[in-house]
């Protein structure tokens, strides 16, 4: 008598995955690049001012300066050292915050960023990338100057949000409930860009959402999946950025900003980023968006608490080259920056616009 046929098991899992290469856990990349006391006090001195500016205990607007992106921890460190000097004169009126971009959303293709590719040539070494970028984190964090990023993958935090004193979710992902609920377990500020629309809806709606406890899936400091229970993030305020084609910077759109975030009972606190749909994608545009928020908060405009600038050492932007080595010092990959110059002469020109403006305000609060 014959066996009776079988028919095999179908293969039905990652058909298209072509490999799972193991990755350190956030301990052991805690391990390899630790943080220091001098680096805590500095994260925690951030979060803390940037908290009392959104509860107007603070008096200064915060300026959230940088690249667009990092690609090159020399040129970014060079950088730093000049805006640490920067911020330390110009602190009785602005608290500088360093931009440190290290993922970029991508819709089709392009360069992901230094996290996951830190090579430059689609070998995506994201196990290098994690701990070189926590490397720089701790660099910033050692010269007293407080740092801002975009926290775009939801594993990214546990290797690096314990430098990190203020977060923006992007206009691609402030949508996302994924990107929600990861805002709402943030121990920092959380900056909620508006859609690429120009809609403010789905910010609101993240606002509220990340202020509510939420449960979810992602990982402990050892690797393993854990249930991660949040208290919910009660710092998230409202970033504007334009979009589609259309700025929304301007006082009218700042001021039906406001209504709407009182019609959705949040706290009027709002961001204006001069990239992106609100300088056109032109940085030559950049200063005129800052200084037109800088004369709005003379004009009684209490709303506006923080501005972004993408500055980098070098104007413009390049493209990646196949031979890195014609990579251009301090020069974007990204998105095209203002100068070094032109950001020293800037924010300094606003320091002597809001110095009295400060100065009234903190007279008024004793």
């Amino acid at each position: 008598m014959k066996p009776p046929m079988t028919t095999p098991t179908p293969t039905l899992e990652n058909l298209n995955v072509a490999a799972l290469d193991p990755m350190p856990t956030p301990a052991a990349v805690h391990e390899t690049v630790p943080l220091t006391a001098t680096a805590a006090a500095t994260v925690a001195a951030g979060r803390a001012t940037l908290q009392a500016i959104l509860q107007r205990r603070d008096p200064r607007p915060f300026v959230v300066v940088g690249p667009c992106s990092i690609h090159d921890p020399e040129a970014a460190l060079d950088y730093a050292q000049r805006l640490k000097r920067l911020a330390d004169e110009l602190a009785d009126t602005l608290f500088i915050v360093m931009r440190v971009y290290f993922e970029k959303p991508r819709t089709v293709t392009g360069w992901k960023g230094y996290i996951n590719d830190p090579r430059m040539d689609d070998s995506f070494h994201i196990e290098e990338g994690i701990v070189a970028a926590r490397r720089l984190l701790a660099q910033l964090a050692e010269l007293g100057l407080p740092t801002g990023s975009e926290a775009l993958d939801p594993l990214s935090p546990q290797y690096l949000a314990d430098l990190v004193s203020w977060y923006a979710i992007g206009a691609r992902t402030t949508e996302s409930q994924t990107h929600r609920e990861m805002a709402s377990g943030l121990s920092t500020p959380v900056g909620f860009k508006n859609g690429t629309d120009g809609g403010l809806e789905v910010a609101l709606n993240a606002i509220r959402s990340a202020q509510h406890p939420h449960s979810f899936l992602g990982i402990n400091g050892e690797g393993r999946t854990a249930i991660v229970r949040t208290r919910g993030n009660r710092w998230g305020h409202l970033v504007l950025r334009g979009g589609s084609g259309r700025p929304n910077y301007d006082s009218v759109s700042v001021r039906l900003a406001e209504r709407e975030m009182q019609r959705a009972k949040v706290e009027a606190n709002i961001v204006i980023d001069c990239s992106h749909a609100n300088s056109l994608k032109d940085p030559s545009l950049q200063p005129l968006v800052f200084m037109d928020g800088v004369h709005q908060i003379k004009e009684g405009a209490n709303s506006i608490v923080g501005m972004m600038l993408e500055s980098h050492l070098g104007a413009g932007n390049q493209p990646i080259p196949a031979d890195l080595s014609q990579l251009r010092y301090g020069v974007s990959v990204t998105d095209a920056c203002i100068d070094w110059p032109s950001t020293e002469e800037l924010l300094r020109r606003a320091r002597g616009e809001l110095a009295p403006v400060v100065a009234r305000r903190a007279a008024a609060l004793g």
